[in-house]
């Protein structure tokens, strides 16, 4: 769905399902997409207050960034891949001033979804950025309690109760889970349920995971982002390019 965000809407292998989607959502313009893999650029997360500072710099960003909002432009459309567009224009300057282009290529090889991802900074000045993805895996509610999530981490910030906690499994049956992994310590992690396991690979940005699921829904969301939710304020593992420059990221969803 290029208009809504750039959006993959469904994936499956054969009768399975593996991504979730509220169709209603997908057909309301006004309201957030959830399911698919929604694309979170500029600042994946959200930042305090809604404000970043950088340099001499400041301005206002709803959470996730712009990128989800936006319509994309599809480049090329071939068998089994897909590649769109995103630049900076009037909308996007008025709460992020540097001038960038984003192209993304979305393709499909046997059970692998692929992202690739090229951001580029057109600006004259040093051009700080995160990327992330939202994927809602389709989890049916009553399969939860036997659903599992791979991480080394040891704590997390729990950002329903707003407070660090120490981590020994992840309980995807309470009213919300929102857990922000602090020591994953991997660009890798999986997804196990009933259903089958999900593997999810990132490329060497993709240090920040985030678990996110509501009970009574089917889904869970396992969420690889590049930095935490206020690095356009506090520096942590935010991205910086050079003008002129580009660098390219990747995430593989292997069912």
């Amino acid at each position: 769905a290029p208009a809504r965000g750039g959006l993959v809407t469904h994936f499956a292998i054969g009768d399975r399902r593996v991504l979730f989607m509220d169709p209603e959502t997908l057909r309301d313009p006004t309201k957030n997409v959830r399911g698919g893999v929604p694309v979170l650029f500029p600042s994946p997360g959200k930042l305090t207050g809604d404000a970043w500072s950088y340099g001499d710099e400041r301005g206002t960003l709803k959470q996730h960034g712009f990128a989800r909002n936006l319509p994309w432009r599809v480049t090329q459309d071939s068998e089994g891949a897909v590649t769109l567009r995103l630049v900076a224009n009037d909308h996007t300057f008025a709460q992020y001033p540097w001038d960038f282009a984003v192209e993304q290529t979305i393709s499909v090889s046997g059970t692998s979804l692929r992202f690739d991802q090229k951001v580029a900074n057109r600006s004259d000045g040093v051009m700080p950025f995160g990327f992330g993805f939202h994927p809602y895996f389709f989890v049916p509610d009553a399969a939860k309690p036997e659903t599992t999530i791979t991480t080394r981490a040891t704590r997390a910030f729990d950002n329903v109760s707003k407070q660090t906690v120490a981590l020994s499994n992840i309980d995807l049956t309470r009213p919300e889970v929102d857990l922000h992994l602090l020591d994953h310590g991997s660009t890798t992690s999986e997804l196990r349920s009933p259903l089958g396991t999900v593997q999810l690979r990132g490329s060497a940005e993709y240090t920040h995971w985030v678990v996110w699921t509501l009970a009574g829904r089917d889904f869970v969301c396992l969420e690889p982002w590049t930095c935490p939710a206020n690095a356009l304020n506090d520096g942590d593992r935010l991205l910086l390019l050079s003008p002129g420059a580009s660098r390219s990221l990747s995430l593989e969803i292997i069912a």
